[in-house]
């Protein structure tokens, strides 16, 4: 078949668009036009530059805001102590978009050494090289399966091939600068520390830890709620999620560290070996199982067309007023299904009383209290994996990249709703339904 090359009804565009033509014999199609890797590499450069213009106007505001707040700083012949004196070398930061090239203004600051404090940026940092979010990326991406000598390319694809600094013996150099922070954590006192309530989960990564006999191992975490409603993580270290040696191992060391005082309440998934050793360590703790695990393991024992009226159902149960409505609401459940899907029903009967143990504790603390969502949260991109990678990771490394991640994850946790309550908790104040009980 011949092709029609239509020559004479192409113009000359300036990139970035490149052309495809029509190859059938006669087209009175116009000529498609799509945009090629330049175009996207434009559209990187122009959000770029806005990024820079954007950074370098947020630097010039903070200087000049801070001379303005020093102009009645004068010496003896009223000429101003603090002012400006041109620019520093610029200074090339790392970013999710790419490199990105600063100019930071300079203070000249002739104040004694104890007059005052010098000029420090909370924009830009002293030696800052690397965006938060890119510190964030590295552990990600190891926990994701990718491989010491894989980071720069991965990188590269991330940020672009410009960026620079992050080489394999870069990345080498971090991850032991990493372990070393994670090792003086783990070592770190807890003396005079009071969890209120704790959240404990096993999260598997793509990362196979040692050897092949491991592919069962996963991360040990648990998370904490401080008197004051603040989130914290307490441990990480890795284990069987079902055994209750690992669980043990965990608590063991904590109170050996001088966590001496037992929570009120935990969280977990019922098939945790946590709970045995809870019971052994910390007595006095109630225990409320999860409802998001709860409901994914009452629904995988019934047939898919059932599963959302079985989910609508659960649903009522942990969102009911109280616990009369919910016990309610629990034995419909029971009555409806224990026929035909008795294992289902087995699955969520035999938790009852620990599924409904968040009703003795304040209202506002329950949308904490029914799940780790608190943990689930913090490794939503990284725990689900679809099979191992066939490079073995490093106990120690995979350990301190879940730390980092958790480090940055927890800059943006949020306090408990109603903290200012938490001490009636402590003190052991009743709370029926949710509701403070008054005293006769």
């Amino acid at each position: 078949m011949m092709k029609a090359a239509y020559i004479g009804c192409i113009r000359k565009r300036p990139r970035p668009f490149f052309k495809e033509y029509a190859t059938v014999r006669h087209s009175n199609e116009k000529v498609a036009e799509v945009p090629g890797e330049s175009a996207r590499d434009v559209l990187t450069e122009v959000l770029r530059d806005g990024a820079q213009r954007m950074l370098t106007e947020a630097i010039e505001a903070e200087v000049a805001e801070w001379i303005e707040a020093h102009a009645h700083v004068r010496d003896d012949q009223g000429r101003r102590k603090v002012i400006r004196n041109g620019y520093k070398p610029r200074r090339s930061i790392l970013t999710g978009l790419g490199p990105v090239q600063v100019r930071q203004p300079r203070v000249r600051d002739s104040r004694s050494a104890g007059e005052g404090e010098c000029f420090c940026s909370k924009i830009l940092p002293p030696y800052l090289r690397k965006a938060k979010s890119v510190e964030e990326l590295i552990p990600w991406l190891y926990l994701k399966g990718i491989s010491t000598g894989d980071f720069n390319e991965a990188l590269a694809a991330i940020l672009g091939p410009d960026a620079p600094g992050l080489s394999a013996t870069t990345i080498t150099r971090l991850k032991a600068r990493w372990e070393e922070q994670y090792k003086d954590w783990g070592r770190r006192s807890l003396f005079g520390k009071h969890y209120v309530y704790v959240w404990a989960d096993g999260i598997h990564f793509n990362v196979r830890l040692e050897d092949a006999g491991n592919d069962r191992q996963c991360i040990l975490v648990l998370l904490g709620a401080t008197e004051a409603g603040e989130k914290e993580l307490i441990a990480i270290t890795d284990g069987y999620r079902e055994s209750a040696q690992s669980w043990r191992e965990l608590l063991l060391d904590c109170k050996a560290r001088g966590l001496k005082v037992d929570p009120k309440l935990a969280t977990g998934d019922g098939a945790l070996g946590f709970w045995k050793a809870l019971r052994e360590e910390f007595p006095t703790t109630l225990e409320q199982r999860c409802w998001v695990h709860k409901t994914a393991n009452v629904l995988n024992k019934m047939p898919k067309h059932l599963q959302p009226k079985a989910k609508a159902m659960l649903h009522d149960i942990w969102m009911a007023d109280t616990r009369k409505d919910a016990g309610s609401a629990f034995d419909l459940f029971l009555k409806t299904f224990r026929a035909k899907y008795p294992k289902a029903v087995a699955c969520l009967e035999k938790d009852r009383d620990v599924l409904l143990a968040f009703y003795d504790f304040p209202a506002e603390h329950w949308v904490h209290l029914r799940t780790t969502n608190p943990i689930e949260s913090t490794f939503a991109t990284v725990r689900l994996r679809t099979r191992r990678t066939k490079g073995c990771g490093s106990r120690i490394a995979c350990l301190t990249m879940v730390w980092k991640l958790v480090e940055s994850a927890s800059k943006r946790w949020r306090v408990l709703n109603a903290s200012q309550i938490i001490p009636d908790v402590i003190e052991g104040v009743r709370f029926v339904d949710g509701v403070k009980e008054l005293a006769a």
